[in-house]
């Protein structure tokens, strides 16, 4: 009988101690399970806190790149940023047409580009254009309408004082009227008839073309 009463002593102990055991560990795991929401609320927070500051620094850089790439499109590209059709040399600007058109035409063209047809003054000038022309009709700023045999540039400056590339055998004036010049095969230059459909090349001073910038 007294055996009987210890062995259910016992197992009340045991039973109390196991149920205490057990709501101790579901306590641990209730305290673990908070204090990893609070660990991950603040970790989100912290991580949210951070984005939105960084997206504003990005922000703040974006609007600031463009200005800062106008600068460095200059450098590259001083006579215009916009269009691949000027392009630099020796401080001038000349513009490649993509389009054929009379001399006349050419010249108007030009000068609606606050330009005038080239003016070619060096062999240096000359290599330059004779590469970019590529043995394509391109006309110059050279011309004898005014008086027949007397070429002259657009600036009035007398062809026959300066730098000239002529073809062998030209000008000529092989067809009458061949009153305006352009550069033909190899870069060399021959007179034609005004009206003949060619590519032009136009040419102005390099400019400052930055934008201001507003202290």
């Amino acid at each position: 009988m007294e055996e009987e009463k210890q062995e259910g002593d016992f197992r009340t102990y045991k039973e109390r101690n196991w149920l205490s055991y057990t709501q101790r560990s579901d306590f641990s795991i209730y305290a673990l399970l908070a204090v990893s929401l609070l660990l991950s609320t603040i970790f989100l927070i912290v991580a949210v806190s951070k984005a939105v500051a960084l997206s504003s620094e990005w922000t703040e850089l974006y609007a600031e790149l463009p200005k800062k790439m106008v600068g460095h499109d200059f450098d590259l590209f001083p006579c215009d940023p916009n269009t691949r059709q000027w392009e630099y040399f020796d401080g001038k600007c000349y513009f490649f047409s993509l389009e054929k058109t009379s001399w006349t035409e050419a010249r108007a063209q030009c000068e609606k580009r606050a330009s005038q047809l080239v003016t070619i003054e060096t062999m240096a000038e000359q290599n330059f254009l004779q590469t970019r022309t590529r043995n394509e009709r391109y006309w110059i700023g050279l011309t004898d309408r005014i008086i027949e045999g007397h070429w002259q540039w657009l600036d009035g400056r007398d062809e026959q004082t300066g730098f000239t590339f002529w073809k062998r055998g030209e000008p000529n004036d092989d067809h009458l009227g061949e009153d305006c010049a352009h550069i033909w095969n190899y870069g060399e230059w021959n007179d034609v008839y005004c009206t003949y459909p060619c590519y032009y090349i136009c040419e102005k001073p390099l400019r400052d073309m930055r934008p201001h910038q507003q202290g």
